[in-house]
């Protein structure tokens, strides 16, 4: 007799229907979007001139790209002519733009400072040299010839925060400017590219653009949708081409320094009755070593390293219980920098390379000496620092250790890995770090990030032992990352108590926070004067591990413009709640007692077209500020003079009252930028800022000549200035400290 009732193994079937719909949702995942047939570049068949005009009949049997509009409006009329060439020899990749243009009197070439875009038009090759889908190099120009140079990480899923700008490398360029419009070539030396061979052939990722600044337009190669933020460099949406038997020559170069200065630093005395100033000479050498061990791996050895033409930071008043965060601008230590790049969200991440050779408060430690090692050893991301510090007054002798791993998972949009910090003092002091992460593309534009972060601290141990939950980070984060239609994300992070990073940066510990966000992005098929209008709502909270009580929480609401002009704007509606365990002080006629607060403020921003010559930025902020009240002001204008000449400044008006206790607390941020190009080559960046919080005023003054690639001539002037002399007693100098530093760099290939 047949049964009608299931069967007792019924109920199995349930879980393995889940089983096989995950599978089917992974193995989806791990199959590209669009499938992409790869492009063979064509190699030259004589000589170029390097001159700016690609009239050569080498480059007449070059193909031009087909180019498509990606902005203002996506596959619209181009409104003039862009023909790009792309090709090869023996060790360089060339790359060619015939930039056509019936009123060369509207291109904009305003700057010549190198590194320092002012609105121009501009030429540029994005190349992922790995093919990784996640990494790449991007180089660009103007009419001036300036040059450009950045590294993108995380498939510029973060927009220009992907970028770093302070990355350079070896590499040409040269332009022209006719009645026809403006021409350009570029000359990449493969040697700085870096690259892995199959056999005889390399893959790389390539995207090839043109912007014409004073009609925001855009043309591009590939056809690229401006779908996600930062579209037009990202490296995943870059077309395959294929190069045959090249090599990377494998240069030695080695970078020899001199540097010698006079340094000036006032000084309380022993009694504390009155201040001294001391003086201090610095006479110095040092070498930089680099070498392709192979042609996708870079070691970089330095000793006595000195970085004496650093740009300042920038002044900052902290309106906050937490510390702030500064980028890293040494050079040393910017080569693939978003491979040790292991962000937890919010600004944190588990190596800041600030915090090796630089002391809490910001002054100089000496660097006896270091080894970097980045690149690729087969499918695995390799990059290595070790580094040795000379003791200072507050520190003993430190070696400082970063190793991270990276390599692809289930398709070519995700990645696995791992990272090691240490940082191990002569004092037997010690702190180390171990991470793992991933980051996987479940499916389309779904993502899913899991880390995993424990950290061992010499202290911390010898008091507790080894802990687990309480010295860890977890993170999980799903998102959809799209900039049109429907996107959304939402993450749950864990720290502990003891977790502490010392090679990282790490605001705050001891919390549990779940944090979601939700937004909307629309594009304008060109009947609008509008480009894009999206919209967004984000909320966070952090609770206590402990006893789960809420000690902040902010939910926000985002709206932002960009018309077809370029110009923008942007407005936000901020509730916010916080609960202090103990007083905020903001100077030293206001405070905020502890106890719980709920406040809302809401802010405007609008920002004119990048290529006019006269431009500025401005914004208001007014609301409630825990118990009182604050209106903020602040405006960003910039002026090319000329190309040679560019003036920008910012400043920042606060104003903070507090009526229930009969405070207020007023401070100005102000700031001065000039560049001053005499040619491509040699530069004046000057840096004059000052805070009224602070009652200090300082500036930076870097004088640069960049005879060629490698050898350059470095000036740096350095001053600080006590605005009020009399804020405490004793009465302050005029003069907190100033430098005169002269440094000279002169490469050698081997």
């Amino acid at each position: 007799m047949r049964r009608t009732s299931r069967p007792e193994s019924q109920p199995a079937a349930r879980p393995r229907r889940w089983f096989l719909t995950a599978l089917v949702f992974l193995i989806v995942g791990a199959v590209p979007a669009v499938g992409q047939t790869a492009l063979t570049l064509t190699r030259l068949s004589g000589p170029v001139a390097l001159d700016g005009i690609p009239d050569e009949d080498a480059w007449a049997a070059v193909d031009p790209l087909p180019v498509v509009m990606y902005q203002p409006v996506y596959g619209g009329e181009m409104t003039e002519q862009t023909q790009i060439r792309v090709a090869y020899d023996d060790e360089h990749i060339y790359v060619a733009g015939s930039l056509l243009d019936r009123s060369p009197g509207g291109i904009r070439a305003n700057s010549m400072y190198r590194d320092g875009y002012s609105g121009d038009d501009t030429f540029a090759i994005v190349l992922d040299r790995f093919n990784d889908n996640e990494n790449a190099l991007w180089f660009y120009t103007t009419p001036n010839g300036t040059r450009f140079d950045a590294e993108i990480s995380d498939d510029a899923a973060f927009g220009f925060r992907s970028s770093n700008s302070s990355w350079n490398t070896f590499w040409d360029v040269r332009t022209r400017i006719t009645d026809r419009g403006w021409f350009a070539e570029l000359r990449i030396p493969l040697s700085s590219l870096g690259f892995q061979a199959v056999g005889n052939e390399v893959t790389m990722g390539l995207i090839a653009y043109r912007y014409i600044a004073r009609r925001n337009e855009r043309h591009i190669f590939p056809d690229i949708r401006p779908d996600w933020n930062f579209a037009f460099a990202k490296p995943s949406l870059a077309q395959e081409v294929v190069l045959s038997d090249v090599r990377s020559a494998r240069p030695v170069y080695v970078s020899p320094f001199g540097i010698g200065g006079l340094g000036q630093e006032s000084g309380l005395n022993d009694a504390e009755t009155g201040y001294v100033t001391s003086s201090d000479f610095t006479p110095d050498f040092g070498v930089d070593l680099k070498y392709n061990v192979t042609s996708n791996l870079t070691l970089d050895l330095t000793a006595n390293t000195d970085f004496a033409q650093v740009e300042a930071d920038d002044q900052e008043v902290n309106l906050t219980r937490f510390s702030l965060f500064f980028p890293e601008k040494r050079q040393f230590f910017q080569e693939r920098s978003g491979l040790f790049d292991f962000s937890v969200g919010g600004g944190n991440r588990v190596f800041n390379s600030r915090n090796i050779g630089l002391d809490e408060e910001g002054d100089a430690v000496r660097i006896l000496g270091g080894a970097r090692l980045v690149g690729k050893v087969g499918d695995w991301d390799l990059g290595l620092i070790n580094m040795q510090t000379d003791e200072s007054a507050t520190l003993p002798y430190e070696n400082f250790g970063v190793l991270r791993l990276r390599r692809r998972v289930f398709n070519p949009y995700s990645n696995a890995g791992s990272i090691f910090t240490s940082r191990m003092g002569s004092d037997g002091s010690y702190n180390f770090v171990y991470g793992l992460d991933g980051t996987i593309r479940v499916v389309g534009d779904e993502y899913l990030t899991v880390q995993w972060i424990q950290s061992f601290d010499d202290d911390l141990i010898a008091e507790d032992g080894v802990t687990f939950l309480p010295s860890s980070a977890i993170r999980a984060r799903w998102e959809r990352r799209t900039s049109r239609g429907l996107s959304y994300s939402a993450t749950l992070a864990r720290v502990g108590e003891d977790y502490a990073p010392d090679l990282g940066f790490q605001r705050r510990s001891n919390y549990f926070q779940p944090r979601a966000s939700v937004e909307y992005g629309w594009f304008s098929d060109g009947e609008s004067s509008l480009r894009t209008v999206s919209s967004g709502i984000s909320a966070s909270a952090f609770l206590d591990n402990d006893d789960g009580s809420l000690e902040s929480a902010s939910i926000e609401h985002e709206w932002e413009v960009e018309f077809l002009s370029g110009s923008e704007i942007q407005m936000d509606v901020e509730l916010e709640f916080e609960d202090l365990d103990e007083e905020l002080v903001l100077s030293d006629d206001a405070w905020i007692p502890p106890g719980r607060y709920r406040f809302m403020s809401a802010d405007a921003r609008y920002r004119m077209p990048m290529a006019s010559l006269l431009r500025a930025g401005a914004g208001l902020s007014v609301g409630r500020f825990y118990d009182g009240n604050t209106v903020s002001v602040e405006l960003e204008p910039t002026w090319n003079l000329s190309r040679y000449v560019e003036l920008g400044g910012e400043v920042e008006f606060t104003h903070l009252s507090f009526p229930d206790r009969d405070q207020r607390f007023d401070f100005v941020l102000a700031r001065l930028r000039a560049q001053i190009a005499f040619s491509t080559r040699a530069s004046i960046a000057a840096f004059v800022q000052h805070s009224s919080a602070a009652d200090l005023a300082t500036a930076n003054v870097r004088f640069r000549w960049n005879f060629r690639e490698g050898r350059d001539l470095w000036i740096v002037f350095n001053q600080g200035v006590n605005s009020d002399r009399y804020r405490s007693l004793p009465v302050r100098p005029v003069s907190e400290s100033s430098a005169v530093l002269v440094k000279y760099t002169h490469t050698f290939a081997l």
